[in-house]
C-alpha cells in the first residue's frame, strides 16, 4: 500500500513538473514576443529637439524581427514623421509622453496606397499607417498631436488655376488611372490631406486610451479591416475642416466604446466607398457596435454615409450622449451612390443642444433628378430607433427618393423637445409608437407621399 502511494506521488510530481516546464516555456515565449523596445535606446530624443522618425522605424524593425513586441515611448515630447506599423507591434505611449507629428509635408513621402473619402488613391502617408498587417495596437495614456493647421490652411487657401505644388504633381503621376467618383473636382485638386491613423486591409486592430488632437484630416480611419476595437479614446480637433473623429470604412466587426469626441466634422461616421469606386470594391461596413460614447462639437453624433456605395449593414448604436452637435443620428446618401443601408438599431440615446435635427435619414444629400432604378440607386431600410430623449431645433427629417422610398422605419418610446416636429417625404412602412413631442411650430409629424404609416400613442405638447 505504501509503495502504491509513493508511485502515485511520484507520477503526480512528474506530471506537475511537466506542466510547470510547459507553462514556463509558454510564458517565456510570450515574454520574448512582447519585449519592450524603448525608442530612446534607438536614438529618439524626448525633448522634441530631433526628428525621431528613423529611431522609431528602427525600434519597430527590431521588434518585428523578434516576432513582435512593444515599442515604448516614456514621458517626454517626440517629434516625428509618418510611423508605419507591422504585424504583432504595439505602440505604447506612456502617461506624460507626447508624439508631435511634423507639419513638413515631405515627412509623409513616399506616397502610399490609401483611400480618400471613399476613393482608392496613392497619396501622402497617414501619420500612423499599416498595410496588410495583423495584431497591431496603439495604446497608452499619452497624447498624439497631428499639428494639422498647416494642412488645413493649404487646402482651404487653394484656388483653382493657381500654380500646382510639387506634391500635386507627384499625386498626378501616381493616380493617372484611378476610378473617380461622380463629381471628381475635389480629386483633381491633387492635394489630399492624410488621415491620422489609417490601417489598410489589417486584422485585429486595437486603439485604446490615447488622446488624439489636431488631425490633418479624418482621425481614426481603418479601411477594409477585420476585427477593430477603439476603446476609451479622446479625440479633440477644434475649429478644423473635415476632421471626423472615428471613420471605420468597409470594415467587418468593429467595436467602438467609451470614447469622448469633439471635432470639426462628424464625430463617428460609418462608410463603405463612394459612387463607382465604392461599388467596384464592393466591401460593406458591417457588424459594428458603438456604445457608451460622448460627442460634443461636430456636424453629427453618429453618421452613416454619405459614402456608402459598398453597403452598411448590422449596426447597433447605444448608450451615447450627444451635446452640441449639429445633428444627432444622421444617415445620408444621394443618387449615384448605390448600395444599401439596412438593419440599423439605435437605442438609449440622450441628445441635448442639437442645432438642427435630432434624427436625419436623407437620400437627397446632393440634389438630383429622378432616374430609373439601377446599381446607382441607394436604399435605406429596416432602421429602428428606441428610448431616445432629445432637445433639438427639429425632431427629425426623413427624405427618400421617388424611385426608392425609405422603408420599414420605427420610432418607439421617444421624448423630443424641438421647435419643429418630424418632416417625412417619400417613405413607406413608417411607425411611431409611444412618442411624445413638444414643438413650437407646426404639426408633430408632417408626412407627404408616405405609404403604410402607423401612429400609435403619439402625444404632442405645446
Amino acid at each position: 500500500m505504501k509503495l502504491y502511494k509513493n508511485t502515485i506521488t511520484s507520477t503526480l510530481y512528474r506530471l506537475m513538473l511537466a506542466v510547470a516546464v510547459c507553462t514556463m516555456a509558454v510564458f517565456s515565449s510570450e515574454a520574448s514576443a512582447q519585449q519592450y523596445y524603448n525608442v530612446l535606446k534607438y536614438g529618439a530624443k524626448n525633448d522634441s529637439s530631433k526628428l525621431a522618425t528613423t529611431a522609431i522605424k528602427n525600434a519597430i524593425e527590431a521588434a518585428s524581427k523578434a516576432g513582435g513586441g512593444t515599442v515604448y515611448f516614456p514621458a517626454g515630447k517626440y517629434l516625428t514623421g509618418a510611423i508605419h506599423l507591422k504585424s504583432n507591434i504595439t505602440i505604447f505611449i506612456d502617461a506624460g509622453a507626447e508624439l508631435h507629428f511634423s507639419d513638413n509635408f515631405d515627412d509623409y513621402l513616399p506616397m502610399v496606397k490609401s483611400r480618400y473619402e471613399g476613393v482608392d488613391v496613392t497619396s501622402f502617408s497617414p501619420l500612423f499607417y499599416a498595410y496588410k498587417a495583423e495584431n497591431i495596437t496603439i495604446m497608452g495614456r499619452g497624447i498624439i498631436d497631428g499639428h494639422g493647421k498647416k494642412w488645413w490652411d493649404f487646402v482651404e487657401g487653394y484656388k483653382e488655376g493657381q500654380a500646382r505644388s510639387k506634391w500635386q504633381h507627384t499625386f498626378d503621376g501616381l493616380n493617372k488611372d484611378i476610378l473617380l467618383p461622380d463629381d471628381p473636382r475635389q480629386m483633381k485638386r491633387g492635394f489630399l490631406r492624410p488621415p491620422f491613423i489609417q490601417p489598410m486591409f489589417c486584422k485585429n486592430v486595437l486603439i485604446e486610451g490615447i488622446t488624439i488632437r489636431n488631425s490633418p484630416f479624418w482621425t481614426v480611419n481603418p479601411e477594409f479591416c477585420e476585427n477593430v476595437t477603439v476603446h476609451a479614446v479622446t479625440i479633440n480637433n477644434p475649429h478644423s475642416p473635415n476632421t471626423d473623429g472615428i471613420n471605420p470604412e468597409s470594415c467587418n466587426n468593429v467595436h467602438i466604446s467609451n470614447c469622448h469626441i469633439s471635432v470639426g466634422d462628424d464625430c463617428i461616421t460609418i462608410k463603405s466607398g463612394k459612387d463607382a469606386p465604392g461599388r467596384k470594391m464592393a466591401t460593406p461596413a458591417q457588424n459594428y457596435t458603438i456604445t457608451n460614447c460622448t460627442m460634443l462639437s461636430g456636424h453629427g453624433g453618429v453618421v452613416i454615409g454619405s459614402e456608402m456605395s459598398g453597403d452598411v449593414k448590422m449596426i447597433t448604436i447605444s448608450n451615447c450622449v450627444f451635446d452640441g452637435t449639429d445633428r444627432g443620428i444622421r444617415i445620408k446618401t444621394a443618387r449615384g451612390r448605390g448600395g444599401v443601408v439596412e438593419d440599423i438599431r439605435v437605442d438609449n440615446i440622450v441628445m441635448k443642444n442639437i442645432r438642427q435635427q435630432a434624427i436625419v435619414l436623407d437620400m437627397q444629400y446632393a440634389k438630383s433628378e429622378v432616374e430609373p432604378v439601377s446599381e446607382r440607386t441607394p436604399r435605406f431600410r429596416n432602421i429602428h430607433f428606441s428610448n431616445i430623449t432629445a432637445q433639438a431645433n427639429q425632431a427629425g427629417f426623413i427624405n427618400g427618393i421617388e424611385e426608392m422610398p425609405i422603408e420599414n422605419i420605427t420610432f418607439n418610446n421617444m421624448n423630443i423637445d424641438a421647435k419643429r416636429g418630424f418632416t417625412i417625404r417619400e417613405a413607406k412602412n413608417i411607425r411611431f409608437q409611444q412618442f411624445q413631442i413638444t414643438s413650437e411650430i407646426g404639426p408633430a409629424i408632417d408626412a407627404k407621399n408616405v405609404k403604410q404609416f402607423t401612429i400609435d400613442g403619439v402625444v404632442k405638447d405645446y
